[in-house]
């Protein structure tokens, strides 16, 4: 039998409340929880809420986009007709000239020397015609029994050779007024004048094919825009002129845009004037012009640039925003929420952009909400809370665009998205 002193069995006492009370403790701890956990498994879980938007409704027309290289209307090489010595070159480079101002001038006086030779050589060949005439009305005036056939053939010849001596001189006199002109060489064109490839002193080689290049000159208002359209392109442009949903170059004229690399862009307007007559076989390509008015001188010719072309005539068409897009299998897709606030998922096609939205050209019905933020929270046939917003343009979509509607073959865009 063991006796517990009575300061151990105050020990064991104080354990046995303490081991009391941890029990309650814990018991009070862990009956919340457990409640926690039923009422939550008993409450359905919220929506989620997304925002939604609209489709734009807009009339717009598409519009196809190229690469460019600008070219002068006119462009010409300035090269000497006569052989001498530069005397004077009174042009300025990089400026601009007008049509007939001079340009370089050669030394005339061997030249005005030789055209008063030949001037004096018709003037004798003149005299030996008149001389000739004179004899020939005297042989014809002899009655025909009186002359001789032989004196007749003889005063006629020496008058036909008497005309072609005039006639031979004439031409030489022509010919060396021609070669004192040269000597003052003159812009044929107005426009933009190049550097002097010669100056004050040089002696210079005439030639229609082999003269020295003295500068050049190009055109600049009006101004060409030269771009390749893609074979693709050229028959859905062709297709619709045959569906005579849009005017043809012969019929109308067809407006072209342009912008340089440093404009945000088209600012500049023109028409198209000229369309190849077949596609290159080699690049698959169509050659086609524009012409654009150019008084301030913003285009200068060789400049990169970019044009755009209507590639279909105003229509009907709903717009929304990339970010409202999603893949399935290859297949682009959109969300849309019912009346019933039910999720369901649509196949779309894709058009153009249009100022930062894009164009579905089937898969969407006007007044259809599209989630456009929370894609990644929905599902189809879950209920969501939406929320109407406007239709969001996409910042790095309207900077691609360039305050534009920029164009893309609606197949080309899909496959890039």
């Amino acid at each position: 039998m063991c006796i517990t002193s009575p300061s151990g069995r105050r020990a064991q006492a104080h354990f046995a409340v303490r081991r009391s009370l941890l029990i309650t403790a814990l018991a009070g701890l862990a009956w919340p929880v457990g409640c926690r956990h039923e009422a939550e498994d008993a409450a359905p879980p919220e929506p989620p809420t997304v925002s939604v938007a609209r489709p734009v409704e807009r009339v717009i027309t598409d519009y196809a986009e190229f690469t460019a290289r600008v070219a002068a209307v006119e462009s010409t090489e300035v090269r000497a007709r006569v052989s001498g010595q530069i005397v004077a070159v009174p042009f300025q480079s990089g400026a601009f000239v007008q049509k007939g101002d001079v340009l370089v001038e050669i030394d005339v006086r061997p030249f005005q020397a030789e055209l008063e030779a030949r001037i004096a050589e018709d003037a004798r060949a003149a005299a030996n015609l008149s001389l000739a005439q004179i004899e020939f009305n005297r042989i014809e005036g002899i009655p025909v029994g009186a002359r001789t056939v032989f004196e007749y053939d003889t005063a006629s010849a020496r008058l036909q050779e008497a005309r072609a001596a005039r006639a031979a001189a004439a031409a030489a006199v022509e010919l060396a007024r021609l070669n004192v002109e040269w000597c003052r060489v003159v812009a044929p064109i107005s426009g933009r004048i190049s550097y002097r490839h010669v100056t004050t002193g040089n002696l210079v080689t005439g030639g229609t094919g082999s003269g020295t290049l003295l500068t050049t000159i190009v055109s600049v208002d009006p101004i060409y825009a030269n771009f390749d359209v893609d074979e693709r392109t050229v028959q859905r442009v062709k297709q619709l002129v045959r569906e005579s949903k849009i005017a043809s170059n012969e019929e109308a004229e067809v407006p072209v845009w342009l912008g340089l690399a440093t404009e945000n862009g088209f600012p500049h307007r023109g028409t198209v004037n000229f369309v190849d007559n077949q596609v290159n076989p080699r690049t698959g390509t169509l050659r086609v012009r524009g012409e654009f008015p150019n008084a301030d001188g913003a285009l200068w010719p060789g400049y990169f640039a970019r044009v755009r072309v209507p590639g279909s005539g105003p229509h009907e068409a709903l717009l929304i925003s990339e970010r409202a897009l999603g893949t399935d299998q290859g297949q682009k897709i959109v969300f849309v929420v019912g009346a019933d606030n039910t999720v369901a998922v649509r196949p779309v096609q894709l058009g153009a952009l249009h100022d930062g939205l894009r164009e579905i050209t089937g898969g969407l019905r006007p007044g259809d909400q599209v989630v456009v933020n929370g894609l990644l929270q929905v599902r189809p046939g879950q209920s969501v809370a939406p929320q109407l917003i406007e239709m969001p343009v996409s910042a790095s979509s309207s900077a691609a665009t360039r305050s534009t509607s920029v164009v893309s073959d609606p197949q080309t865009a899909s496959s890039k998205d």
